[in-house]
Order: structure tokens, then C-alpha cells, then sequence
């Protein structure tokens, strides 16, 4: 049974708690600091001091001096919580920096991972489509690659003259696509004088049409890049929308860790409010809650 405390007691209390309630100028505070480390209850063992992971002793310190100031303990015992309050505030903050690191990871890592794709992939994905040619024009790369290549064919139609058949043999292991049956149907049609116009007219008609032919597959390309573009920046936005959210097994641990942290600093709070009402000759009552270990 707790015992009853008088109205005479508790001023005495009082009073004395007045002569105790920590040091006031500039010195004393300082001589304060030196005691904790003296003891050994300013515990810096909270601190990284790894090879390539290594914490700021001076910040640890600053963030110490502050909690210090604000809660003015007295004593080994209020020292100690201060000290727990202290390390339980820079784990949260570490546990806030892994957190933010895991997400930037998974993000960056994702973005590098799909802009590494290998040529020899990206090529065996669009042959397993079918026609190879309406697959790359689905991508703004498949687009790019295509307007390449109509661009060396119509080099070469300028240089020859003509479209010729060995001008428009597509690079894609000779399967049959789109593009290349349209270039072969062009250049039969082409080859073919119904007009009867002389020779030098007709190369001449030929070479302008193949030209005019090629000029609009590549605005058409030129669009499909565009529109492809703008969906997989939209899709790319979306996957590291995605990212943000680190695996759900160290999300997991990132949560248990920090809830662990925060509940450690609570309490701590918690006994330093009922010590220092003590030591002021306040009437503190039992704590309505019962403490209860963590399973492991």
C-alpha cells in the first residue's frame, strides 16, 4: 500500500527539490556534460563507426545537448533515461534513413535493370511476336530502329537511282514482315512500265515515288516513337510509383524495429516524467499499465 503523503511533506519536498534542479549558468551545464561521460551514461556505442557507414559523433552530440536542455535531469538515474530517450530518437531517425535507402534502391535498381537490357533479348522478344516489324513499332527503341534502317535504304535509293532489290533485304534473319513485303510489292510495281515511258523517265518516276513511299513510313515512325514515348514514360512513372513500397519481408522488419524503438522511447519518457515529479515533491501515482517483455 502506498503511504499517504502530508500537505507538510510534500512542501518539504518541494523545497528541497528547489536546491536540486540542476545546474544554472553556462559552466555548470557544462561540467554536467562532462559528468555523463565521466560515468559513462552519455553512450556513444549507438554510434556506426564502420569502414564506409560511419556516423556523426558531432550531431549525436548536438542532438544529446538539446535533449539535455530541454529536460534538465538530475542525477544517475534521470541522466540515464535522458540518454535512452536520446539513442532512441537517432535509431528512429537511422530506421527512417534504411527505409529511405531500401526505396531508393528498388527504384534506381529497377529503372537501371530494365534500361539493361540486352540487345540479343530485346530482338528474341520481338521475333517471338511473329512479324518482328509490328512488334518494334509497339516500342519507341523499335521505332528508332526501324527509322534507322529506312533511312539507309533510302541512301541507297538515292545513290542507285532506284529501289532495288538488294536495297530493301531487312537485317531480321529473313523472316517474313511487314515492311519488307510492302518494299517488295512497291518495288514489282515499280519495275513494271505500263506507261511505256523511256528508260531515264521511268528510273527517274520510280526513284521519286520510292522516295515519297519511304518518306512517309518515317513520319509514320516518327509519330509511333512519339506516342510509345509518352506511354512508357507514363509506365515507367507507374513502376517507381510502385518501388516506393519496399518488399513486404523488409518492410516487415523496418516496422517491427521501429515500433520496438519508439515504444523503448515512450516509456523511457514516461519514467523520466514520474522521477523528475518525484524529485519535485509531487503525489505520483502507480502507472496504470503493466509492463509486459516483448516475446522474442
Amino acid at each position: 500500500m502506498n503511504k499517504t503523503m502530508t500537505p507538510k511533506q510534500i512542501e518539504a519536498n518541494r523545497q528541497n527539490a528547489q536546491k536540486a534542479t540542476g545546474p544554472k549558468t553556462p559552466s555548470g551545464r557544462a561540467a554536467s556534460k562532462m559528468n555523463a561521460l565521466k560515468h559513462g551514461i552519455f553512450s556513444r556505442n549507438v554510434l556506426v563507426r564502420g569502414t564506409h557507414a560511419r556516423e556523426n559523433e558531432r550531431e549525436f552530440r548536438a542532438l544529446h545537448d538539446r535533449f539535455r536542455e530541454h529536460y534538465q535531469p538530475v542525477g544517475p538515474v534521470e541522466e540515464m533515461l535522458v540518454d535512452e530517450i536520446v539513442t532512441g530518437h537517432w535509431r528512429l531517425q537511422r530506421a527512417l534513413k534504411a527505409e529511405s535507402g531500401e526505396i531508393a534502391l528498388n527504384v534506381d535498381g529497377g529503372h537501371e535493370k530494365r534500361g539493361r537490357v540486352s540487345p540479343q533479348l530485346q530482338w528474341a522478344r520481338w521475333e517471338l511476336r511473329g512479324d518482328v516489324v509490328l512488334a518494334m513499332e509497339e516500342s519507341a527503341l523499335g521505332n528508332s530502329i526501324l527509322a534507322g534502317w529506312l533511312r539507309e535504304v533510302r541512301t541507297r535509293v538515292e545513290q542507285d537511282g532506284e529501289l532495288t532489290e538488294a536495297s530493301i533485304k531487312i537485317p531480321f534473319h529473313g523472316k517474313p514482315n511487314r515492311l519488307s513485303k510492302d518494299l517488295e510489292a512497291l518495288r514489282q510495281r515499280l519495275s513494271q512500265n505500263s506507261k511505256g515511258t523511256d528508260a531515264a523517265a521511268r528510273r527517274e518516276e520510280n526513284k521519286a515515288q520510292a522516295l515519297e513511299y519511304i518518306d512517309r513510313e518515317l513520319q509514320s515512325l516518327d509519330w509511333n516513337k512519339h506516342d510509345c514515348e509518352q506511354r512508357e514514360a507514363a509506365e515507367e512513372e507507374a513502376r517507381q510509383a510502385a518501388a516506393v513500397l519496399p518488399s513486404s519481408e523488409v518492410l516487415d522488419k523496418i516496422i517491427r524495429y521501429d515500433t520496438m524503438l519508439a515504444r523503448r522511447q515512450y516509456r523511457a519518457m514516461n519514467q523520466l516524467e514520474r522521477v523528475q515529479r518525484m524529485r519535485l515533491g509531487e503525489a505520483v501515482p502507480p502507472p496504470l499499465t503493466m509492463e509486459v517483455s516483448e516475446r522474442p
